[in-house]
């Protein structure tokens, strides 16, 4: 299996995607770093992993801040040697119209959701460049296929996402960096992304959509899980997941 022993950065991994994403890698035989803000959840995580036999280590982590993605790697390599995948997953939807002017909202979503793939990427580029493999890996969304009203700021932070991957897959391709990339551009799964959201009837109507039709988070894992898995001379470059009952 080509998971086995590879070596796995999640950030956003103390809950929904994240931490289904690590659960189904370490079962699988890979080595995984979880990264988030919440100790605690980690702490969880990584212990449910271990109780599973599986192998497991995290870090706390805020990936809108440079030098503090740059120490999960360093701490990544320090305890296991290389890393193999780094799986940008942290991200936050605090979606209200643009006429309320919820400034701090805007900058905080642009901060973890575009900067901190940024931040991601800058941090394991070299190590892919000097081992020449490499796998990235990031959370955009269907907003960052569509435009949706009150999503304004959310959705150029995940049109930025699919940009930022699609260049970095060619100049991989034109230099000659063996480096893969997987965009996933996700529909309504059933996360904590509605719990930040401050305007009442947009949180109301994400929590329905959730409700009535939301998915279970391991699909993206199956999803993560199958991108790896292929052989190093392929990589599927973008995959989009809805709920049948989305439209």
């Amino acid at each position: 299996m080509a998971i086995k022993n590879k070596v796995v950065i999640i950030t956003g991994a103390s809950s929904g995607i994240g931490k289904a994403t690590a659960l189904l890698l370490a079962e699988s035989g890979a080595k995984v770093v979880l990264a988030a803000r919440n100790q605690k959840k980690l702490e969880k995580a990584v212990n449910e992993i271990k109780e599973r036999n599986g192998e497991a280590a995290y870090k706390i982590t805020d990936v809108s801040k440079r030098e503090e993605v740059k120490s999960l790697v360093d701490f990544t390599i320090s305890k296991y040697g290389k890393i193999d995948v780094i799986f940008n997953n942290a991200g936050l939807m605090p979606n209200s119209p643009l006429s309320e002017f919820r400034t701090d909202e805007w900058d905080e979503m642009i901060d973890v959701n575009l900067k901190g793939v940024v931040n991601g990427i800058e941090a394991v580029l070299p190590h892919f460049i000097e081992q020449k493999s490499g796998h990235v890996i990031s959370t955009s969304s269907v907003a960052g296929l569509n435009t949706y009203l009150g999503a304004g700021i959310y959705c150029a932070t995940k049109h930025g996402v699919k940009a930022l991957m699609e260049v970095l897959r060619k100049e991989s391709a034109n230099e000659k960096r063996n480096i893969r990339t997987t965009t996933l551009y996700l529909g309504a799964f059933k996360t904590e992304l509605a719990e930040r959201i401050t305007n009442k009837a947009i949180k109301e109507r994400i929590e329905f959509l959730y409700d009535t039709i939301g998915a279970d988070p391991i699909i993206v894992a199956e999803a993560v899980k199958f991108a790896i898995d292929l052989p190093e001379e392929v990589s599927i470059n973008e995959m989009t997941l809805y709920p049948t009952a989305q439209l």
